[in-house]
């Protein structure tokens, strides 16, 4: 019993240390002090966004620092040498087992930008119609995925396609750990199926492409000269009647030395698509910058990965057989309907395994 819990104890302080808990228990209690300043609540967003933070510390140090003090208390009792509390200490050493396996999948998630809420879009890519219906049908993989984790979606922008699906789709996803849960799903995703788009029913190959980027929490993160930007402003579509938009509110912002661009016209506003388009081009720029390693944003060179054949990470096959396979861990399922139905998890759990096999 003396060694299960010294083996408890001794991979306990070492994740404690990897991920960081006081370092991220001195934050939040900072964060909490200024919580009691009275001008806390002068600047809203800015109260917003460290109340928004406290508590994903609060989330994420809180179990670590209980399961903490519940091994202190059982090394306590064993001190105490008492045999009739033996079965009592037994049965806890395992609780507390289990409880620090559930916990370790926090060692997945040590990126610094892990535990960031999530700007996902979707943009259908070679197959036409049946393209735009694969966007639509990943799009419905996703908020299923997001609504059993009880994480919260907001649609930022989409486009309908003519006849049926979308052309593409930016929205947001809130809760813990997001950004480290999705950014594997970065990439073209392939779909092979009978096309219901075609009168001779014929088999169909289809890509859609699912941006993932980590959304900026604050200023600091990622500054932006504006002299970097050309903004244009144009007068939103609509479908007709009262709902038509007659003032030009809709806004594309092209981030020049990349080329990235980014048109909102979903809110009514002009400041407020101006707002929302900066956010996401700051968070896609922000996620290049991870991706091509560099320090400065001068030094990022423009996304060039197109959604067509020969850069899918997953492969969806409804015929002439049905398997869901990714292309990097070779994970594969044979119920392409549950994986669509938002079933995803065992997809995203061998992704982070191979990622943290790699590192090490």
């Amino acid at each position: 019993m003396n060694n299960k819990l010294l083996i408890l104890q001794n991979d306990f302080n070492h994740a404690y240390s990897q991920l960081g808990i006081d370092a991220k228990k001195e934050t939040l209690n900072n964060l909490l002090g200024e919580r009691e300043l009275a001008d806390y609540w002068d600047d809203t967003v800015m109260a917003q966004a460290k109340s928004k933070k406290i508590s994903k510390l609060q989330h994420e140090i809180n179990p670590w620092i209980k399961l903490k003090t519940e091994i202190e208390e059982l090394s306590n009792l064993l001190e105490l040498n008492d045999t009739s509390l033996q079965s009592e200490i037994i049965a806890l050493l395992d609780t507390l087992i289990k409880n620090f396996e559930i916990l370790q999948k926090d060692l997945l998630f040590t990126g610094a930008y892990d535990n960031h809420d999530v700007l996902m879009s979707i943009y259908a890519g070679a197959g036409g119609t049946d393209a735009q219906d694969w966007a639509q049908i990943i799009f419905r993989m996703y908020s299923r995925w997001a609504e059993d984790k009880k994480f919260k979606l907001s649609i930022i922008d989409q486009s309908n396609g003519e006849e049926a699906g979308i052309k593409t789709v930016t929205m947001s996803i809130e809760g813990d750990h997001v950004y480290g849960l999705l950014k594997g799903e970065a990439g073209v995703h392939r779909l092979v199926r009978l096309s219901p788009f075609n009168s001779d029913n014929l088999r169909q190959t289809s890509f859609a492409k699912v941006q993932i980027v980590p959304q900026i929490e604050n200023e600091n993160e990622l500054e932006l000269d504006e002299k970097t930007l050309k903004i244009d402003v144009y007068r939103a579509g609509g479908h007709g009647g009262q709902s038509v938009n007659t003032t030009d509110s809709a806004v594309r912002i092209t981030h020049i030395p990349t080329g990235i661009t980014v048109a909102i016209q979903n809110e009514r506003s002009q400041l407020q698509n101006k707002e929302t388009a900066l956010k996401i081009l700051k968070s896609q720029l922000l996620q290049l910058k991870i991706e091509q390693h560099q320090e400065k944003l001068s030094n990022i060179k423009g996304p060039n990965l197109s959604a067509e054949w020969g850069n899918q990470i997953r492969n969806y096959v409804l015929h002439p057989y049905k398997q869901v396979k990714d292309t990097r861990t070779k994970y594969e399922s044979s119920n392409p309907d549950e994986v669509l139905n938002g079933k995803i998890d065992p997809f995203i759990d061998a992704y982070l395994k191979s990622t943290l096999i790699s590192a090490e």
